[in-house]
């Protein structure tokens, strides 16, 4: 069956790649970014590679009034979405808490926290639309265990752990699914956002060890998103082999 399925952060890693997988299934997609330029070039390769139906939304999740705009502004034969995949998020800095950047901080809780919750209650009565809704949150073993200076990154994906748990049980009367995947260390822009463009820095988090990809989360969200009605993943937790927590990995340098 043909679903109609949103992505926040759809120009970048899981989301661009639950964007591959999604239309590889000929599904109908709302992908959704802050760089407009990245998002329209997408959503053409989309159409012309798989054959697929492509609504492209620019805006920034951290904006509450451009997030209702965005979603009001969807076309009347769009308005029944099937899966919501609250996939926007980042890490900025990685200091001691003490030492920490409060624009970091503002910027990690804007967007993934409060971006979340404002693309969710904006998007929750066209879900309602739907014979089978389901949510599905982006999370991280960052919001199960607090690592060295992670501190309000852990914070916010503690937040994200939490309102998944919060969403299930005020959701569940309306019949919508909530699922929460929380990935351990993966290879995406990740970290080049997280230090700010540093590309060594970047790399020598995955040096030694193979993480996980893009791909890898993609593929448990369609698999998620794909069982019968009656089975729900609560929450999903991935890790590369060679990852036992987010402080312990066996690096081969």
């Amino acid at each position: 069956m043909q679903k109609t399925i949103l992505i926040t952060g759809a120009t970048s890693g899981f989301g661009k790649a639950c964007a591959h997988t999604f239309a590889q299934d000929h599904h109908r997609l709302i992908l959704t970014g802050r760089r407009n330029d990245r998002l329209e070039k997408e959503a053409d390769e989309f159409m012309k590679k798989y054959g697929v139906e492509v609504l492209a939304l620019t805006f920034d999740v951290r904006d509450r009034n451009a997030v209702k705009q965005a979603i009001d502004s969807i076309p009347v034969d769009w308005r029944n979405i099937d899966i919501l995949i609250n996939n926007a998020g980042l890490a900025a800095g990685s200091d001691p808490l003490q030492d920490g950047s409060m624009d970091d901080w503002e910027e990690m809780i804007d967007t993934n926290i409060k971006g979340l919750l404002y693309v969710t209650k904006n998007i929750f009565p066209l879900l309602l639309q739907s014979s089978c809704p389901h949510i599905v949150n982006i999370g991280s073993i960052a919001g199960k265990e607090v690592y060295a200076k992670g501190n309000v990154y852990c914070a916010t994906k503690f937040a994200v752990d939490a309102l998944t748990r919060a969403m299930r049980i005020d959701m569940l009367a309306h019949g919508i699914k909530v699922s929460q995947v929380a990935p351990g260390a993966a290879e995406t822009e990740f970290s080049q956002v997280r230090f700010k463009g540093d590309l060594e820095a970047a790399a020598n988090v995955y040096k030694g060890f193979k993480p996980l990809q893009a791909e890898d989360i993609a593929n448990a969200v369609q698999w998620i998103t794909s069982l019968p009605e009656h089975v729900n993943i609560n929450d999903l937790v991935i890790m590369p082999t060679a990852q036992a927590s987010p402080g312990y990995i066996n690096k081969v340098i």
